[in-house]
């Protein structure tokens, strides 16, 4: 083997965020910079000689040159077999089920999930550990103190890997398996949901659906999954062939960046379920005929239909939603007297409950949804349970909703993001928010009594460690809440996000505008945090 061993010096802004290290395609291509973070993971993982890994990533530019790195510096420390999806795509969620399946030591993703791509977009890197699920903090910060101190990595010096023939290869001493990307993941959805059922549904002629798959990672999962498994016409998934630049678009499943799915759903004749997936597939956005589903909602509805599902009929441990997302899971697990956790917003934090059986179905309000299947979020997994059950009920997508809140009541909820704001006016928001809390309990601000004011702290119910300062919360007496946080999914300024959520029992009252019946919180919020007066916008760029 031709082994290299490369002197190199640190970089000082490697330090893992929410899902792994993000950043520019330019950055990622500056020398030695892939590499030092590389070399940093496998410095970190104690025992990975010899063992298995599984490397995949969304199809985003520089994906495949990047494989080949990871490839060559895989042999070159020692790695056994690395695991790679043909084309070098695989979807996070697919990644999870494969290094489940299989057992492997843990995987590398390659993906900035829902930001946008090309040669000016964004790159990322994220570690997976043994569970399938993302690296905890005691990892990526193992991995962040790494990067401080590298002086040197170690490469392979070799022609490059056909990831797009399936096979073995041998690379140095190393083996490499180009795998099929879909046929692990297929057959984990069979062993989950009625496929036979959701196929007489989707081919029984009265039934219509669109998948938007926007030129991302989902687009062979889906055409394998919902044209060939299930019998969907062809064409039923739009927009499936994975592009290094999604195609010019913003992979972000939601009401704004999926406006071509929208557009059919609201439009004349709409088919009756819609849904779109992100850039590495882990998120999903549910619709039906000119009707938006929320990802609360979703969570809930979920939750409360379960049973009808064959993969969760025997009934779920306990369900687990973000600190953000709206309390109407909370009103499903009350009442079938299952446990409810409230965590920081990130994948990692479910992983723990998962594990110990504490929690069967997860989901935060950033359209992501999933299970104990796998230690991810999942976007096809989300649009199969919705279509299970449609195709058990015969109902509509808004019957089930409506039905739902008449039975729950309705958690008026909804995002409002400022993105790419100037970072230090963001933060200096949150600083003087912050300050402002020890005040505010038993205050009135506008029609609200605030019931408590704080900067969310988690302490893990498994292992005990405890997450602080997790988003601004400002709860009052009638239910309703505001949440303010930053985001660390962006590479460019912040992204200040305020969650509003309102609580109406009144059946009456549950065909009104999200936007009008959140109105006065709209304002309270605004006014609460000086959002005009910090960001200089005076109205979000997204809302969901």
């Amino acid at each position: 083997m031709n082994l290299r061993t490369v002197s190199t010096t640190p970089f000082n802004d490697q330090k893992p965020g929410t899902s792994g290290l993000r950043k520019s395609v330019p950055v990622f291509q500056k020398l030695h910079y892939l590499e030092n973070f590389i070399q940093s993971i496998f410095d970190s993982l104690e025992g990975i000689a010899g063992q298995t890994l599984v490397v995949g990533g969304d199809g985003r530019y520089y994906n495949r040159e990047a494989i080949q790195i990871i490839l060559k510096m895989a042999a070159a420390n020692g790695i056994g077999k690395v695991l790679v999806g043909q084309g070098g795509i695989l979807s996070t969620p697919a990644v999870s089920c494969i290094i489940r399946k299989y057992q492997t030591f843990g995987g590398i993703i390659l993906s900035a999930s829902h930001n946008p791509g090309g040669p000016e977009g964004d790159f990322g890197v994220k570690y997976n550990i043994s569970n399938g699920g993302p690296a905890p903090e005691k990892v990526t910060e193992a991995i962040f103190a790494r990067t401080q101190e590298i002086t040197e990595y170690k490469i392979l010096e070799a022609a490059d890997i056909n990831l797009d023939r399936v096979g073995s290869f041998k690379l140095g001493t190393m083996e490499v398996e180009v795998m099929d990307s879909v046929v692990p993941y297929l057959e984990l959805m069979e062993s989950l949901f009625d496929l036979e059922k959701i196929r007489q549904l989707v081919t029984g002629g009265n039934f219509g659906m669109c998948i938007d798959s926007l030129h991302a990672v989902t687009g062979p999962y889906a055409r394998a999954i919902f044209e060939q498994r299930l019998g969907a016409k062809e064409g039923t998934v739009q927009n499936g062939i994975p592009l290094e630049d999604f195609g010019g678009g913003h992979p972000d499943p939601n009401l704004v960046y999926a406006e071509e799915l929208v557009k059919v759903l609201f439009g004349e004749d709409a088919p009756d379920f819609g849904a779109a997936s992100d850039g590495d597939g882990d998120r999903n956005m549910i619709l039906g005929r000119r009707f938006f589903v929320t990802p609360s909602d979703s969570l809930a509805i979920l939750t409360a239909n379960a049973h009808l599902v064959p993969g969760y009929q025997d009934g779920l441990a306990g369900v687990a939603r973000s600190m953000p997302t709206s309390e109407a899971v909370d009103r499903v697990a009350a009442k079938l007297g299952i446990d409810c956790y409230e965590t920081p917003t990130g994948w990692k934090f479910f992983g723990n409950l998962l594990d110990a059986n504490k929690a069967t179905l997860c989901g935060e309000e950033s359209f992501g949804t999933g299970s104990n299947h796998i230690r991810e979020k999942d976007g096809l997994w989300a649009v199969l349970f919705w279509l299970n059950i449609l195709a058990v009920t015969g109902k509509s997508v808004e019957q089930i909703v409506r039905e739902h809140w008449a039975t729950y009541g309705r958690n008026f909820y909804s995002r409002h993001d400022y993105e790419e704001v100037a970072s230090e006016p963001a933060q200096q928001l949150i600083t003087e928010l912050e300050a402002k809390l020890p005040t505010l309990v038993g205050q009135t601000l506008g029609n609200y009594e605030v019931k408590y004011a704080d900067n969310f702290s988690y302490t893990d119910p498994v292992d005990g460690s405890v997450s602080q300062k997790q988003g601004i919360r400002l709860g009052f007496t009638d239910g309703s809440r505001i949440v303010f946080r930053l985001s660390g999914t962006g590479t460019k300024g912040a992204t200040l996000r305020v969650y509003l959520e309102s609580y109406e029992p009144d059946v009456s009252q549950h065909q009104r505008d999200t936007q009008e019946a959140l109105g006065d919180l709209i304002l309270l919020a605004n006014e609460v945090a000086k959002i005009q007066e910090f960001t200089g916008r005076d109205k979000p760029t997204v809302i969901t």
